[in-house]
């Protein structure tokens, strides 16, 4: 328990702050509402500074950590392991949710702690479970799970999103964050695209010996997928390195509609 603790020390640290700085700012709002009194101010301001700037620490230390693992690994992995760090989760994604949780905390919105605990999870997963070389598919789905909640508290529009599963065996291993390129995919050309009745439907399907999942959203006709889909390029090459001759994938692209299915064989 000891070695536990000195070994995730700055971890550990990190989480209290941010979850202490969470918990100031929800205890602060009520006080700063009834009362307004500018120590109380001040105090929520200072919350919302040290909750941001400990929110910029993680990520920046996510991107050294990727950049020292990308360079330790150029010269003693195979290219399929570099391909694993090559297809993380865009950037952006982190850099767009930043920018609202600060809006959501200038407002002093209910939704602020939620999306942080759901944005700490995405990170902690991409940090730790996709740097092993298989998870289970009950994680990957969670890991579906939590970025689609943050894009449901993310966006004022209504989206429609369906994730349909029949799993077979949850424990069932599959390489880490492989499915995750073409939920991005679907919310960056489809749902961000759209001004209204933006939909994602997901099907998740494992037999003992294949995993199946498609993605299907709907977006504007004139936007091309082939064109801007370059993550799409990365894991095709990543499928192709990490299961040859055991898989396979399939575009459907119709007038404003398209689908992607993915199929693995895990026997």
């Amino acid at each position: 328990m000891v070695s536990w603790a000195k070994r995730y020390t700055k971890q550990i640290i990190v989480a209290i702050i941010l979850i202490g700085s969470v918990l100031a700012m929800i205890n602060l709002k009520p006080l700063y509402e009834l009362d307004r009194d500018s120590t109380y101010e001040d105090q929520f301001r200072m919350a919302q500074v040290v909750f941001i700037l400990t929110l910029l620490y993680i990520i920046t230390e996510f991107v050294f950590n990727r950049w020292k693992a990308y360079k330790s690994l150029k010269n003693a992995h195979s290219e399929a392991q570099l391909e694993l760090l090559k297809t993380k989760m865009d950037p952006h994604f982190f850099f767009n949710t930043l920018n609202n949780l600060y809006g959501l905390a200038i407002e002093k919105s209910e939704d602020t702690g939620p999306i942080i605990l759901k944005l700490s999870e995405v990170m902690r997963y991409n940090i730790y479970e996709g740097a092993k070389e298989s998870v289970s598919i009950k994680e990957e789905i969670n890991h579906l799970n939590q970025y689609i909640e943050i894009h449901k508290i993310r966006y004022k529009k209504r989206v429609h999103i369906q994730l349909e599963e029949d799993i077979y065996d949850e424990e069932a291993q599959v390489a880490p964050l492989l499915f995750i390129n073409l939920l991005e995919n679907a919310f960056k050309h489809g749902v961000e695209s759209l001004t209204d009745d933006a939909f994602i439907k997901i099907k998740f399907k494992t037999s003992p010996n294949e995993v199946y999942f498609s993605i299907e959203n709907n977006y504007l006709p004139e936007q091309n997928h082939e064109k801007h889909g370059i993550g799409l390029s990365n894991l095709k090459e990543r499928l192709r390195l990490t299961y040859p001759k055991r898989h396979s994938i399939e575009i459907h692209q119709a007038e404003n509609v398209f689908r992607v299915e993915l199929k693995l064989s895990i026997a």
